[in-house]
């Protein structure tokens, strides 16, 4: 069998095909091949695959692990406010135990301040007393030995006051005077003086 090709009729062919391809690549040279409308079933397709790709990666790696440290990070920052409230509830009855403390210091130190005041007055009374009771003696003792030193004194008064007025006498007048005379007259002189 014997084929004849029609020459012309693939020529004509040949030159079409040509054409075709010339468009085609001015088609695809001359513009962004996501809009080209005759690709965008396959586009449609792979952006689905690629997006249910993207989700399952999403779900099963990114977004648990994301979770989990923002979980571990929300615990450990619980934990972080328990044992903040802990330390301080703790520094709180520290602070009432020093201040506690501190009064019952204060407080016993005040006792015993007072207890030492009160033995020193005590101390200080019986000492102010015996030294008081030794003074009174002393001063009985003083009273006495003066009482005894003005009767004495009193005595060397009259004997010297007698024998001054027997020289007043006797100078004065030129008259021996009589001692037991002047004994009277002094005593009635001392009797007047104490009447008055």
């Amino acid at each position: 069998m014997i084929v004849f090709f029609d020459t012309g009729k693939a020529a004509g062919h040949a030159v079409e095909a040509t054409e075709h391809a010339v468009e085609a690549a001015e088609h695809t040279s001359g513009g962004m091949p996501q809009l080209d409308f005759s690709t965008f079933p396959s586009q449609i397709f792979w952006l689905a695959i690629a997006f249910v790709l993207l989700y399952l990666a999403l779900d099963r790696y990114l977004i648990p692990r994301i979770g989990g440290a923002i979980e571990e990070r929300k615990d450990r920052i619980a934990d972080d406010l328990d044992m903040a409230a802990r330390k301080k509830a703790e520094a709180d009855a520290a602070m009432l135990a020093y201040d506690k403390n501190l009064a019952d210091a204060r407080a016993k130190a005040n006792f015993i301040a007072a207890e030492n005041r009160a033995a020193l007055d005590e101390q200080l009374a019986k000492e102010t007393a015996a030294q008081e009771a030794e003074l009174d003696k002393s001063a009985a003792k003083a009273e006495k030995q003066i009482a005894k030193a003005r009767s004495e004194a009193m005595k060397h008064v009259e004997e010297i006051a007698l024998d001054v007025a027997a020289d007043m006498v006797a100078t004065l007048g030129g008259i021996k005077a009589d001692p037991k005379k002047l004994q009277k007259a002094l005593e009635t002189a001392r009797a007047g003086s104490a009447a008055s």
